[in-house]
């Protein structure tokens, strides 16, 4: 039973008619599992979808109900502060170019369905970083409170200035000018994403990243990040992406030919493998094998599915077996050192891991 349990929630999300023979007992897990990973309103919209939601017995409902009406409420605030964002930009002539869930929502992707948010990224060009930030911050934002060794280490090192918060409706900004930082050993022509941008309709200045490089996009960030607590959320929003984009006969074709000119080949393995593990996405095989290249050799692959099977899983006590802390610790390793070389990577694990800690506690409340 303690196998079953722990992939309940991807079962369910590969075979939703499975709910109509749950037992009372497996709706209870189901909805923790789904809450761990930011999955219920749109494990909500997938049984809708299959014309399920009467299977969902009635205690159980209000949870699918209210997280439904939660991210509903984050869309529209979403689409608000889209438009405050633009507002606040547009006299600067840069384009504004939406990144991750605020593109699904703004350009009405499958992918939006039941979304729930943090923030809202936004890439810019590196050399409008600073009239972009002075704008934003004109407009209420402000940074969030952070030490001064993350200071330094964002605006030096990371492909992104530290975190931009609302004084009045707390709304977070991550304004981006990559989507790698700059020590990462992958760089991803940030110029190349920028001119292949679409245009947001009815939205004169806001652009989404073109199919294939929202995908590259959302692969990149799942592969690259260290703490991953929804990170089968991020595989269901990759899993809706490519089922989307696919109905073009063309696009696979044109997805791991652009994964190769932006350095992201290994990235997109490891998202293809893992959509096909966890959800059943319809890959071709051919696709997998024009890939070849990218892939590690076995003992490493054996490593990565090692870490990603556990790490990728629902952060909660059902999915976790005795290697899941070690597995988490891996990724958090791994993810830092695919960012940054070894000689800045040493410091920085020291700093976070015993002097942040220090300062924390010695600083007077």
């Amino acid at each position: 039973m303690k196998s079953r349990a722990r992939d309940l929630l991807s079962r369910t999300l590969r075979s939703p008619d499975a709910v109509t023979r749950f037992s009372m007992g497996e709706w209870d897990l189901l909805v923790r599992q789904a809450r761990c990973a930011g999955l219920l309103a749109r494990m909500r919209h997938i049984l809708a979808r299959h014309k399920l939601i009467e299977a969902i017995p009635a205690v159980a409902r209000w949870h699918f109900d209210a997280a439904d009406t939660l991210a509903a409420k984050q869309q529209l605030a979403v689409r608000w502060e889209v438009e405050k964002i633009r507002s606040a930009l547009e006299g600067l002539g840069l384009p504004l170019i939406l990144l991750k869930g605020s593109a699904y929502v703004m350009a009405n992707l499958p992918a939006a369905a039941g979304r729930l948010f943090n923030d809202i990224d936004i890439l810019v060009p590196r050399e409008q970083l600073g009239p972009a930030e002075a704008a934003l911050m004109l407009a209420g934002w402000h940074p969030t409170l952070l030490s001064a060794y993350d200071r330094r280490y964002y605006r030096r090192w990371m492909h992104e200035i530290p975190p931009l918060q609302h004084v009045m409706r707390a709304s977070v900004i991550d304004v981006h000018h990559a989507i790698l930082p700059d020590t990462a050993r992958y760089h991803p022509d940030s110029a190349a994403l920028r001119r292949r941008a679409v245009p947001v309709a009815g939205m004169p200045g806001v652009s989404v990243l073109a199919a294939e490089d929202r995908i590259l996009h959302s692969a990149t960030h799942v592969f690259h990040d260290g703490e991953l607590p929804h990170g089968l959320r991020d595989l269901t929003d990759l899993d809706l992406l490519l089922r989307d984009a696919a109905v073009d006969p063309a696009f696979w074709p044109r997805l791991t030919a652009r994964a190769d000119e932006m350095q992201l080949g290994r990235s997109l393995f490891y998202a293809l493998r893992y959509v096909r593990y966890f959800l059943d996405t319809p890959v071709p095989d051919s696709v997998m094998a024009a890939l070849g290249h990218d892939a590690p050799n076995r003992l490493v692959l054996a490593m990565v599915d090692g870490i990603f099977i556990r790490v990728l899983a629902p952060d909660h006590a059902s999915c976790a077996d005795i290697f899941t802390p070690t597995a988490r610790l891996a990724a958090f390793v791994r993810a830092h050192w695919l960012r940054m070389p070894m000689y800045l990577l040493i410091p920085h694990l020291f700093h976070k891991a015993f002097i942040s800690p220090w300062q924390r506690h010695a600083k007077p409340a």
